[in-house]
């Protein structure tokens, strides 16, 4: 086939997903074209089969805003023309899939353009609920020839925030477990802690949503009791606030803010313990991306993270911002062997054996497959 993906380029779990999905279908044969302002973070377009086509906006003296969605929509239908596209997958409903549903209307006397919509989470729980843009999320998750959401959780929320009457598959996030594996003998490891100090890590966009000081506030009760440092890697408007704390705590050298970071993959399996006290979360993707490296996830228990995370078998899930429990959680899987090792094992056997590629990129094939195949 060939497939259109849109998403936001950014450091967010839609952005990553998306890309990885790109990616995963080029390797299966499948030509894909990505249609965004910016090159996807994890995109390399020298991928065979990878396609990348920028999305240019001009700005008019008249335009107090550029008009992204309607520069998004041209160009959406000038790829689809040009590389004969059979379908479109946007994530993230705003502004996406009303750009999808507008190239499809411009295409629409010369050929069909069906477009699949995949809901990530705060495109629901978030702007979706905003009531300026209500009305329009519902219509266009509503116009969408197929819906997917990563999670149960987010497929129930979209029911009865938005009262959404069609089919919502719910296809779950995906980690390639060949790129994700464990190294047990943490090469490189010292290169963060010089002083044999186990690692914890922390990735997101630093969103408030993230709660990204509460990591800082675990390691400062983890470090009474055992030798740790902690890995921060991301960047957003919580970044300064977390490093004023960490001085403010006095665990700032124990503390290495690394910015964004291209090759997560490299990371993650150096450390031990993954950090997420997130206030919500739809899946909790680099959960998923720890367990796969055999890094034991530290989270909280909201949204579809015990879809993902089974408590005490492969992770641990406390309540938002108790902070004593969370950091307990991490000193027992720091000063226990036994247990981190029995629990390291169960996550990586778990996102292998139900969340890699193999198991996941196939439901999205089918669901192409379910939508070029209906008569819409």
């Amino acid at each position: 086939m060939n497939v259109g993906i849109t998403c936001y380029p950014t450091y967010g779990g839609s952005g990553i997903v998306a890309t990885e999905l790109g990616l995963e279908l080029a390797l299966r044969g499948h030509e894909v074209h990505f249609i965004t302002y910016a090159n996807p973070i994890r995109l390399d377009p020298g991928t065979p089969r990878i396609h990348y086509h920028e999305v240019e906006v001009s700005n008019y003296p008249l335009f107090q805003y550029p008009p992204y969605c309607l520069a998004l929509a041209s160009r959406m239908a000038e790829v689809a023309e040009s590389y004969d596209l059979d379908i479109l997958h946007v994530h993230y409903a705003i502004p996406h899939s009303i750009s999808a549903m507008l190239a499809q209307q411009m295409l629409a006397p010369i050929r069909r353009l069906p477009f699949i919509t995949t809901l990530h989470g705060t495109d629901i729980t978030l702007v979706g609920t905003d009531r300026s843009y209500f009305p329009i999320t519902k219509f266009s998750i509503e116009k969408s020839d197929g819906i997917t959401s990563i999670s149960e959780y987010l497929r129930t929320q979209t029911v009865e925030v938005f009262g959404v009457a069609n089919e919502i598959r719910v296809i779950q996030n995906f980690v390639n477990c060949d790129r994700y594996h464990p190294d047990d003998v943490k090469t490189g490891a010292a290169a963060y802690s010089p002083s044999g100090e186990k690692l914890l890590i922390h990735l997101s966009n630093f969103r408030p949503v993230k709660r990204v000081q509460d990591c800082i506030r675990i390691l400062a009760e983890v470090r009474k009791r055992v030798p740790a440092h902690l890995l921060m890697v991301g960047d957003g408007p919580e970044r300064s606030p977390a490093e004023h704390l960490a001085r403010e705590l006095k665990v700032d050298r124990h503390v290495s803010f690394l910015g964004k970071q291209d090759h997560v993959e490299r990371l993650i399996p150096l450390t031990h313990v993954l950090l997420m006290p997130s206030e919500l979360e739809s899946f909790g993707l680099v959960a998923l991306e720890a367990m796969a490296c055999g890094v034991v996830p530290v989270a909280t228990r909201v949204g579809g993270v015990p879809e993902l995370i089974t408590h005490g078998e492969d992770g641990f899930l406390e309540a938002v911002g108790d902070i004593a429990a969370q950091s307990a959680r991490v000193v027992e899987l720091l000063s226990d062997e036994d247990l981190h090792y029995r629990m390291r094992k169960a996550g990586r056997w778990d996102a292998a054996e139900r969340f890699c590629t193999d198991k996941i990129i196939p439901q999205y094939e089918k669901h192409y497959e379910d939508v070029l195949n209906s008569k819409g």
